[in-house]
């Protein structure tokens, strides 16, 4: 049996950092993809002047606080001062608006996924590039910026993401993994580059205006999952460690999003299967066997991490409502004096929506914290709904919460499978939801009517599959290796997990659910404009 020390290896070991919606983590791998440590640091983002932004100065308090957790921790665990890697891997939330001057600095606040501001912008491109570009995507903030003669537009010289702008202050270089890129400008499927006809397209458009370069001279560059995407600087190895300890010259390989790395935590990248992944925004991931038959806002094509087309159906809006709710029963119980454990409220909640009805007795959840652009919510109002003869008590109020998280995104799932007659062979759920077992599978599994595997890897997200990036780079440059072939073969060759097959009763349930949700999608409406615009203020 090996020792601490043995399994140990620095060089062999991989990083992989993911800034994610709520919390930023970092997860530590040795040579058999066994986790070897986690970091974490919770941060969240603000209103601020109708914008949902993150301080620059909150992303690397974020990222060096993660860092340092997981250094601490590896020095109780193997006593060892964590100085170098084989290869380290950053990846972020998709999409947003992050743009740069020459000098490097920041011209506005980072604009993230949350924002619906550039709808009508996005709709223009829709139709200029005949593919779908939602508000969300970096290219739709930029246009409505050049639309509405924003001041900072002349001054642009870089156009980034989170993950890559975090990779181009550690490395120096100014790249993308195809996967995150593919949310920022459309992708050509055979080169698995930006398309050049939409951008000679967007440079007509944009020509005579303040924004003054051809658009494809701002992209980061586009990179394939591994490829090498540079190295750790000396002023990137303090930058993530201030301490010194940090050696620099560390391999990277290409900055992904959160989509992708989600993709290869659970295993789906290869076409027919697909994921979903739940945390303050949710999304499916379908990796497609042929192309669609026509464009939907609802539904926008972007890539794996190694450049295969992707459905990618996003919701901005998940968990801040049921962690609200959770949060008021956790001082619910205060009051009698009980301190409870938060893991043990969730898991004793989410247990008790099991008793509830297959329809949830007619009560009905809108978990809208954020605007929704697939059932065109343009503000938040998170809301309860139920009538005089809905059967309502806590197992059916915690299973419409819970239903309520699935439901946007069934609106967009349906369009793929009833409508494009998509078929989805395997179904993979990620994320925190999911901890609580034969719960949230179930219910997902009810609304999509597909299999549901969670694996046991599950709980590590992103980070685990960014650290699973960086170690696809390191083992392909000593051979031949495709992405899929590396997941299957090696990865999860013996991977553990559950998988649970939808029930007749719990799929016809969600069914009568959503009859009552998209009904009741005018009541929502009708609070954005009964209630007036939101105040700014953190998310809740």
């Amino acid at each position: 049996m090996k020792t601490d020390g043995e399994i140990f290896e620095s060089e062999k070991n991989v990083l992989g950092i993911e800034l994610g919606s709520t919390r930023i983590k970092a997860v530590l791998l040795n040579a058999r993809h066994e986790t070897l440590g986690t970091g974490e640091y919770e941060w969240e983002n603000t209103y601020l002047d109708t914008i949902w932004t993150y301080g620059v100065e909150d992303v690397w308090k974020g990222v060096q606080s993660c860092y340092a957790d997981l250094k601490r921790k590896i020095k109780d665990k193997f006593g060892v001062c964590l100085k170098t890697f084989g290869a380290i891997g950053i990846s972020a939330m998709m999409h947003g608006y992050m743009v740069f001057d020459k000098s490097g600095e920041l011209l506005t606040p980072f604009r993230t996924w949350r924002n619906n501001n550039a709808a009508g912008a996005a709709e223009e491109l829709t139709a200029l590039f005949g593919y779908s570009v939602p508000a969300r995507w970096s290219i739709a903030h930029l246009y409505q910026a050049i639309k509405s003669g924003e001041k900072h537009v002349g001054n642009i010289e870089f156009l980034s993401t989170l993950a890559a702008y975090v990779h181009w202050r550690l490395t120096g270089r100014r790249v993308a993994g195809v996967g995150d890129a593919s949310g920022m400008f459309p992708i050509d499927f055979d080169t698995k580059q930006y398309d050049r006809k939409a951008a000679e397209r967007f440079d007509c458009k944009t020509r005579g205006t303040e924004f003054n370069h051809a658009i494809l001279d701002v992209l980061p560059q586009v990179l394939l999952a591994g490829e090498n995407a540079g190295y750790l600087t000396t002023e990137g190895a303090t930058l993530l460690d201030p301490s010194g300890d940090l050696e620099e010259g560390i391999a990277f390989c290409p900055p992904e999003g959160d989509a992708g790395t989600g993709m290869v935590a659970t295993n789906s990248v290869k076409r027919g299967t697909g994921n979903v992944s739940a945390g303050t925004s949710i999304f499916s991931m379908v990796v497609l066997e042929k192309g669609l038959t026509r464009t939907y806002p609802e539904i926008d094509i972007v890539t794996t991490p190694d450049g295969n087309p992707v459905a990618m159906v996003h919701c901005n809006n998940c968990t801040s409502e049921i962690n609200a709710w959770i949060a008021l029963f956790e001082e619910y119980t205060r009051l009698f004096g009980i301190t409870p454990d938060k893991k043990e409220i969730f898991g004793k909640l989410f247990e008790s929506a099991l008793g509830g009805d297959a329809d949830c007795g007619g009560v009905v959840a809108y978990n809208y914290v954020s605007s929704e652009h697939i059932t065109r919510i343009e503000e938040g109002r998170p809301m309860l709904v139920r009538t005089t003869s809905s059967k309502f008590n806590l197992a059916n109020f915690m299973r419409a919460e819970l239903y309520s998280l699935f439901a946007t995104l069934k609106v967009g799932l349906d369009i793929l499978q009833k409508g494009e007659g998509v078929k989805i062979r395997s179904l993979y759920g990620h994320g925190g939801v999911f901890k609580t077992k034969g719960v949230c599978q179930r219910f997902l599994a009810a609304a999509t009517d597909s299999p549901v595997t969670v694996m046991e890897t599950a709980n590590e997200g992103g980070a685990w599959g960014m650290a699973v990036l960086a170690r696809f780079m390191s083992e392909k440059a000593n051979g031949r290796l495709t992405l899929a072939g590396y997941l299957d073969d090696t990865v999860f060759k013996d991977a553990k997990g559950s998988v649970y097959k939808p029930e007749k009763e719990d799929v016809a349930g969600f069914e009568r659910y959503m009859q009552n949700f998209v009904s009741g999608l005018a009541i929502v409406k009708e609070a954005v404009a009964a209630l007036g615009n939101q105040k700014a203020g953190k998310e809740c």
